[in-house]
């Protein structure tokens, strides 16, 4: 165990502790061929291992929480009418506490319901005896109306909870998982012989594996003193304070505590205003109103801030969240142990800078200012980022060359990707003449009348193109991205978000500096942000109340990542860029071997790079054939064969293992093909809409192509890497999208605008048109006069 143990990476979850101190303590031990678990948790606990007494700081850090309490308040576990549990839900929280602890954690409940449970059935047995006692006085079958006492509390806890406990170790036998119940009052807390003796139980049950099961003793326990609490020591009057209280006793990592409400809100939840709070620091209850208590128990919001508060300043982080919400149940305790923006977390640390909903609500705000700025204005901004980028481009190009020698240093980028992140003199340059392009085509972008209609005397409407909103920007390797994005958004008058890969984290940075630089001049500085928190796309993807559209830049498996993940945000761009070449029958060899080349060679790595070349079948054993084979084999590219291509050779290439591979590399597939019809049926099958490509010397053929391949981009005789906004004239893009709505292809500024409706009227009403009213329908088009070319420079 020591052996493997040594080979671990040191880890720490402060400057003061260190795993390497804890390896010198492991004696050198012979590891037993028959103990795979001990192996599992042994290890498992020094990839976690930390220093007690300090709670974590970061959602991101409770993956290495492994002494962790879950308390199921009254309304999680039971139903909504309050007689009886809530199986399927606790089907669930026992599932995922049973991976947890499969896992090697030590996991212990504290848990509500027994009241409940016995409700239950005392209700049943009163309903019963009555009914049989009223069968017997009346010697008939018919039964009159009856009614249930009301139960004493005490009297329902002692009848359910034997069965609550059963319930609960039926459902961990499941898992192969042990419990233990433990029963405890205040009194247990009070005396000190008493609380050793529960200490030292729950530490044994830990030792073997258990997941004790710990409820207050509501059969017994006294009505709750208020305002009992004495000198820092908090009192068990609900099981949220027993909850706090047996964490910090236990010394545990992570209170998980889960209710009916998603989390802790600024105000009560269900006002138009309340807003959830991601992360609670102590001294931030003055910001915040209480509501009502929840419809069971006898806690309620603020008693679980109180116990909260009270265990993180023990040494425990907490995290109080939704356990009744069909939607997240099955994960959110797997979720929050993850790192997951789930519920609030409560947390000593307060960061350096704005939080991301702090961020997005800044280019909210900041992207409406920079609307509101005249074109001119907007165009003089973005100019100045383009000469900020000549004056200051040692500074940008030192910053880069740092993240490429850390790149490079740690071998952790192929070398796609390292080409992708670093930056030039002459990348710069061209950067600069694109966003100096985007200066000009951004007057009179925002607020443009698109279309002018005279509905009736006196009532004009107008369509005007207006922002999106706020833009969220995922990019990896690439901060030109950066760049492009913000000036694109400048233009449009949208607030940006950026999220960049730490991969780039200087460059993005020094980038960012000189965004902000230029936008100050006309003070909406705060109209683009950069994420630099350590919140993943994910939680990222979760603010569709902040977000209104998300734009992926990096690899398919990104793209496809996010839009799993987004949840009610549309995300603009493409998941592959599968793109094909047919190259026709009566094809130029010259023009097929340097569209080929360019489309392959140039940039292998970029989505609109060739990844399939099909072949007209009369062109299999010709010279031109031979070209393309022999380039490709001095280009470095490997070929894969098509199915078909492979059935005419001997001995053929390795065979492609699928027809849909974005490759992204010096590797390409070759197909053969009937035809025209041929051609465009297989890239219909397997190419994903991106950018194809015909090379032919026949117009009938080629227009063909042109009007039946159902992609963004459709090319004749021309190389694939076209497919830019850059190239296009766009100065720039947000990405290729091949999207049915909205934009498609390169997006560029006018991808970044919507409409909408004005209507200027004096008085009218709907009625003035109807049989009674004495006006009518005219829907005439005026014509728009669009301004003069002159009008549209920024010079």
């Amino acid at each position: 165990i020591a052996e493997v143990a040594a080979r671990l990476p040191a880890q720490s979850c402060c400057p003061s502790c260190s795993l390497s101190a804890v390896r010198s303590t492991i004696p050198p031990v012979a590891l037993p061929p028959h103990t795979p678990r001990m192996l599992r948790d042994l290890l498992f606990k020094l990839k976690i291992t930390r220093c007690f007494g300090k709670p974590f700081g970061h959602r991101g850090e409770l993956g290495q929480a492994k002494r962790i309490v879950v308390k199921l308040g009254s309304a999680v576990v039971t139903r909504g009418d309050e007689c009886g549990l809530a199986l399927g839900r606790l089907a669930s929280i026992v599932e995922q506490v049973a991976v947890l602890q499969n896992q090697g954690r030590e996991m212990m409940i504290v848990t509500s319901g027994a009241v409940a449970f016995g409700k239950q059935r005392l209700r049943h047995e009163i309903l019963l005896s009555q009914s049989v006692r009223q069968a017997l006085h009346s010697g008939q079958n018919t039964l009159k109306d009856m009614s249930v006492p009301v139960l004493e509390a005490r009297a329902c806890a002692a009848a359910g909870q034997s069965g609550l406990m059963a319930l609960y170790e039926a459902m961990f036998s499941q898992y192969s998982t042990c419990t233990a119940q433990i029963l405890v009052t205040n009194l247990d807390f009070h005396d000190e012989q008493k609380r050793r003796n529960l200490n030292s139980t729950l530490q044994e049950l830990l030792r073997m594996n258990i997941v004790p099961i710990i409820n207050t003793n509501d059969a017994v326990v006294p009505p709750p003193e208020p305002n009992s609490d004495l000198q820092g020591v908090i009192s068990i009057k609900d099981n949220d304070s027993l909850a706090a209280r047996l964490a910090v006793e236990m010394r545990a990592d992570l209170l998980i505590a889960l209710s009916d409400v998603e989390g802790l809100y600024d105000s009560p939840p269900g006002t138009d205003d309340a807003k959830l709070i991601d992360t609670f620091y102590p001294g931030d209850q003055q910001s915040i109103t209480f509501g009502t208590k929840s419809r069971v128990g006898i806690g309620g919001m603020e008693a679980k801030v109180k116990a909260a508060l009270w265990a993180l300043q023990g040494g425990t982080s907490v995290v109080i969240a939704n356990g009744t919400n069909p939607k997240v149940t099955g994960h959110v305790i797997t979720d929050i142990v993850d790192g997951k923006k789930v519920g609030t977390f409560f947390s000593e640390v307060k960061p350096a800078g704005p939080t991301v909903e702090q961020q997005a609500e800044m280019a909210r705000n900041g992207g409406r200012s920079l609307a509101g700025l005249l074109s001119e204005q907007r165009g003089e901004i973005i100019y100045l980022l383009a000469d900020l980028l000549t004056e200051r481009k040692d500074e940008i190009l030192a910053a880069n060359k740092k993240d490429m020698d850390l790149a490079i240093s740690t071998g952790c980028l192929s070398q796609a990707l390292l080409k992708r992140l670093s930056l030039s003199p002459a990348k710069l340059n061209s950067l600069t003449i694109g966003l100096r392009q985007i200066s000009v085509a951004s007057q009179g972008s925002v607020g443009r009348v698109v279309r002018h209609t005279r509905v009736a005397s006196g009532l004009e409407l107008e369509q005007i193109t207006m922002p999106i909103g706020v833009l969220l920007v995922i990019f990896e390797s690439r901060p030109d991205c950066l760049l492009q994005v913000s000036a694109l958004a400048i233009a449009s008058g949208n607030g940006l978000l950026l999220k960049g890969g730490k991969e780039a984290v200087n460059t993005n940075t020094i980038l960012h500096q000189l965004t902000q630089e230029a936008l100050s001049v006309h003070g909406v500085r705060d109209a683009v942000q950069l994420v630099s928190t350590c919140e993943g796309v994910q939680d990222l993807c979760r603010l569709d109340k902040m977000i209104d559209l998300i734009i992926p830049r990096g690899s398919s498996q990104l793209v496809r990542d996010i839009q799993r993940a987004t949840q009610g945000i549309p995300v603009l761009g493409h998941s592959e860029g599968i793109c094909h070449i047919y190259v026709d029958a009566q094809a130029s060899i010259d023009k097929v071997v340097k569209i080929v080349r360019d489309s392959k060679c140039d940039y292998p790595a970029a989505c609109n790079a060739m990844e399939t070349l099909l072949v007209h079948k009369d062109l299999l054993r010709s010279p031109l054939f031979d070209q393309i084979v022999d380039m490709l084999r001095v280009e470095g590219v490997k070929v894969h064969a098509g199915p078909r291509f492979a059935s005419y050779l001997t001995f053929s290439p390795s065979e492609a293992k699928s027809l849909c591979t974005e490759y992204s590399d010096l590797q390409c597939c070759i197909e053969v093909v009937d035809g025209l019809q041929g051609a465009v049926e297989h890239i219909h099958k397997f190419g994903s809409s991106h950018t194809d490509v015909i090379v032919t010397e026949d117009k009938e053929t080629a227009e063909q192509f042109l009007q039946q391949v159902d992609s963004a981009c459709v090319f004749w005789n021309a190389s694939s890497r076209f497919a830019d906004g850059y190239r296009f004239g766009l100065g720039a893009e947000v990405g290729i999208s091949t999207a049915r709505i909205h934009a498609r292809g390169p997006v560029g500024l006018e991808g970044l605008l919507t409409t909408k409706w004005v209507l200027r009227g004096n008085g009218h009403s709907v009625r003035d048109f109807s049989e009674q009213g004495g006006m009518e329908y005219l829907h005439e088009i005026i014509p728009i006069q669009q301004p003069l070319p002159e009008q549209r420079s920024t010079n």
